[in-house]
Formats: structure tokens, C-alpha cells, sequence
């Protein structure tokens, strides 16, 4: 296990899913079901979705180095302009997505409820950026237990966050602002490739 590892995945995954809709299909989810229930739920997608970004990763890393890191730029970069784009309307659409996700969140108990958040979420998260950015991570640094753990405790912390402050947090901090953090620490690891690249 490398902890640096660890901890660029963890960073890179929960600066672009805290705007993400991942955020705020949790925020609708927990204020219908009880909040442990939805984590739960939630964090089971977010297992399997990681498992599967990390097992795709892994075979990726099997090309040679060169093509491996050009392609893990392209994705960075692409996932940069994806967020700042988004970031322009990230406001607005706000209200929208939120209603999205109650009309996917019908009644449910028990069991029925973890399940429901689960297929939310697993749906919500397949080809997002995080997993691209997790595929793209094994790919580069060839530690997919590290990359998991990383990634994987991300995704769990920002829908705990969610969970927990989800309505707070977004009435002081515009979704806007956390596209553009989050287009930044793509940037960054773009640019951090490149180097690797031709160094």
C-alpha cells in the first residue's frame, strides 16, 4: 500500500465528486430515507463502481508507459474542461438535479431502501468522471489496492458529507466554485503527467 497513493487518490476523487450530482443524489436521498440506511446504500455503489474502475485500470496499465500516461492526460485534461464548463451552470442547475433525484427515490423500508440507494447511485456514477479519473489513476501509478482505498474512502467521505451537512454546505459554498476547484486539481494532474511524460 503507498500512502502517497492513497492520498492523490483521495484528493484528486473528492474534489471532483463534492460538486458532482453523487453529492446531491445522497442530500435528496437521505432527506426521504434514514441517513445510515442511504450510506449504506450508497457506499455499496461506490464499491462496486471503484472495483470495476480499478480492474479496468489495471488491465490499461498493462500498455506500454508512454501510451498509458498520454492517455491519463487526455483524461485529466478533458476532465478539467469538463468541470469548468459545468461550473458555468452548476448553479442554476442545481434545483433540477435535486428534483431528478426525488422522483427517482420512491417509498421504501428496510432493505428495500439500501437498494434503492444503491441502484441511484450505481447508475448515477457509471462512465462519471471519478471513475474515469480512478481508471486513469491505476493506469498511471500501477497500485490499484492504493488507488481503491484512496478513491474509495473519497467517494465514501463526500456522501457522508452529504448525508450529514449536505443542505448546510451548499447554502455557503457554491456548487460553481467546487467545478472549478475541482477542474484546478485536474489540471494539475494533467500538467503533473505531461511532465512525467517528457522528463
Amino acid at each position: 500500500m503507498d500512502p502517497i497513493v492513497v492520498a492523490l487518490a483521495f484528493a484528486a476523487i473528492f474534489v471532483v465528486e463534492l460538486p458532482d450530482k453523487t453529492f446531491i443524489a445522497t442530500l435528496v436521498l437521505s432527506t426521504r430515507y434514514p441517513g445510515p440506511l442511504v450510506w449504506l446504500g450508497v457506499g455499496l455503489a461506490f464499491a462496486v463502481q471503484t472495483g470495476i474502475a480499478v480492474a479496468i485500470g489495471g488491465v490499461a496499465g498493462l500498455l506500454p508507459t508512454d501510451v498509458v500516461r498520454v492517455a491519463a492526460a487526455v483524461m485529466f485534461l478533458v476532465g478539467a474542461v469538463l468541470l469548468y464548463r459545468e461550473s458555468r451552470e452548476a448553479d442554476a442547475e442545481e434545483a433540477e438535479t435535486e428534483r431528478e433525484y426525488a422522483a427517482k427515490a420512491g417509498e421504501a423500508h428496510g432493505f428495500r431502501i439500501v437498494l434503492t440507494c444503491f441502484l441511484v447511485l450505481f447508475a448515477a456514477e457509471w462512465g462519471d468522471l471519478s471513475q474515469l479519473l480512478t481508471l486513469s489513476l491505476v493506469a498511471k501509478y500501477d497500485a490499484p489496492a492504493s488507488v481503491f482505498v484512496g478513491a474509495f474512502v473519497a467517494l465514501l467521505t463526500v456522501s457522508g458529507l452529504a448525508v450529514l451537512v449536505g443542505r448546510v454546505l451548499l447554502n455557503h459554498v457554491r456548487l460553481s466554485l467546487l467545478h472549478q476547484l475541482g477542474a484546478l486539481v485536474c489540471l494539475a494532474l494533467a500538467a503533473l503527467t505531461v511532465y512525467e511524460l517528457v522528463a
